[in-house]
């Protein structure tokens, strides 16, 4: 960390013990549907090589399979955010507003890694600010296809129904039924349902309630206790998506180049009320798409 050697050692340990105690309070929700990439330079090429094909019969000799390869070129971009505290109220006894704000500033890093990461999912239909997938094709697309793939029709994860409990019945049957590279089924089952706060009390009722919501005959709900819901505000309000969370890989990634860290402190004697102390807290970081057959769009 790059000190003036005019900031005060202790104010800088005050920044740095809340900036690090923050990190420990908050469980971002980020982490249900994105895993952290951490890569060594300014752009990184992920390599994957697909799903290994299943075992065939030997008797006649060994057949030799193929797998397809994945490449996904990843770049981090620079994210800062800078406090200060004056002087005066250094020498007045109000410091602890300094740990106070130094805690803000790590739920803000936070806060901003989940913006990213939901809007990500938000604007999944087009090939914008996020990039394209490792096919080539936006998060959501009717026309996924692995190269080389052993199938022949292209996948589909995308859909226009207004979330109710038979759309829901139906986007859920068809985000279980994907095949990989191989043309083998993936096995994936979705366990997350994720809306916008407008339809939290509709998503309430999908996931939550015993009963199935929405008819009179009273049926067994099966999805409740199998399937959460999270609701956020960076997606539009009729839009839902259904997700599996409970494999290794995620539909997105994190690409994580420097963790979030107090960079920097230095002092401004010709700011007013006595001059300012600054503390700048840096990372590199981004968001790009991961494996689309994890999640699948229910309504835009």
């Amino acid at each position: 960390m790059i000190n003036s050697g005019q900031v005060p050692g202790h104010l800088i340990a005050s920044a740095r013990t809340g900036f690090l105690r923050a990190s420990k309070d908050i469980a971002p929700l980020w982490q249900r549907v994105a895993m952290q990439i951490d890569i060594t330079g300014a752009t990184d090429d992920l390599v994957d090589l697909g799903a290994p094909p299943m075992p065939k019969n030997s008797k006649n000799g060994a057949a030799v399979q193929g797998m397809s390869e994945r490449l996904l070129r990843v770049t981090p971009v620079d994210w800062d955010i800078t406090i200060g505290i004056s002087d005066n109220a250094i020498k007045d006894d109000r410091t602890g507003a300094l740990e106070s704000k130094a805690r803000m500033a790590r739920e803000n890093f936070d806060k901003h890694v989940n913006q990213l990461v939901f809007s990500a999912i938000n604007g999944g239909e087009t090939i914008g600010a996020y990039g394209a997938c490792y096919d080539d094709k936006p998060l959501f697309s009717a026309s996924h296809a692995d190269k080389n793939a052993k199938y022949q029709t292209a996948q589909s994860n995308t859909g226009t129904s207004a979330l109710s409990a038979a759309t829901f019945k139906s986007v859920y049957a068809s985000a279980s039924l994907y095949v990989d590279d191989q043309g083998e089924q993936t096995g994936y089952t979705p366990d997350l349902l994720i809306v916008s706060p407008a339809l939290f009390y509709d998503a309430s009722q999908i996931t939550a309630n015993n009963q199935m919501y929405g008819t009179t005959n009273r049926d067994l709900n099966p999805y409740s206790g199998r399937v959460d819901m999270i609701s956020v505000p960076w997606i539009d309000s009729t839009s839902w998506f259904v997700v599996d969370t409970k494999e290794s890989v995620k539909p997105l990634l994190v690409v994580m180049r420097e963790a979030p860290y107090l960079q920097s402190a230095w002092f401004d004697p010709q700011q007013a009320d006595g001059g300012m102390h600054y503390f700048k807290f840096f990372a590199r970081y981004n968001v790009q798409y991961g494996d689309w057959r994890l999640i699948t769009q229910g309504n835009t």
